[in-house]
């Protein structure tokens, strides 16, 4: 869908929003919030200023379009082969092993947007890091909720958070540098900690 706004020469501009979109997605997955200017945005996205917020509002309000594009996209696991499991072990090791190969994908940038984005920001950008919690939050209860079929509620809401708090490290790791291999290795531990304290697991 193109997109018209005008600069402040009155002269309009034309653009595809969608791929703009796209585009700052990009630059934001690969710099994070604060590493990315609007200059940066509208240079690679190649509009003017006043084009950026007409279309937008502002800078923020493109971050948020661009992290609801990432859920879509990207930001979801294999629920049913998290599910096809044979025990909570292997439905664990199906959901992380899921994870490492989305944040070392060669065709995109490393990491995941929603677990790293926003951990530490400016206090001005306060709203943005609630929201990119509540985003992490709802990727919790979506990992607690692939579990529910292989252990009680207790059991699967500590070990969503223990999960999530593992990727959030898979993440960072991997924008690191670190290997799947690498990280394929923490997937191993946190499986054969599963299978040593759940062997049957728990109903």
């Amino acid at each position: 869908m193109e997109r018209e706004a005008k600069s402040r020469g009155g002269r309009p501009w034309s653009f595809d929003r969608e791929k703009a979109v796209e585009t700052a997605m990009r630059l934001f997955w690969r710099h994070g919030y604060e590493g990315v200017s609007v200059g940066d945005l509208t240079k690679a996205i190649g509009i003017a200023p006043p084009s950026l917020y007409a279309a937008f509002g502002s800078k923020a309000g493109l971050y948020g379009e661009v992290l609801d594009r990432y859920e879509e996209n990207f930001g979801s696991f294999d629920v049913a082969s998290v599910r096809s499991a044979a025990s909570l072990a292997e439905a664990v090791r199906a959901l992380m092993q899921g994870a490492v190969e989305a944040v070392t994908h060669p065709d995109r940038e490393r990491g995941c947007m929603i677990s790293s984005g926003m951990a530490a920001c400016h206090p001005g950008h306060a709203p943005l890091a609630r929201d990119a919690a509540a985003r992490r939050n709802v990727m919790r209860e979506r990992i607690a909720e692939a579990l529910q079929p292989f252990a009680g509620p207790g059991v699967v809401d500590r070990l969503a958070r223990h999960l999530a708090a593992v990727l959030q490290g898979i993440s960072i790791q991997a924008r690191d540098g670190a290997t799947p291999a690498e990280l394929q290795e923490i997937v191993e531990d946190v499986v054969s900690g599963v299978a040593a304290r759940f062997p049957e697991g728990v109903g």
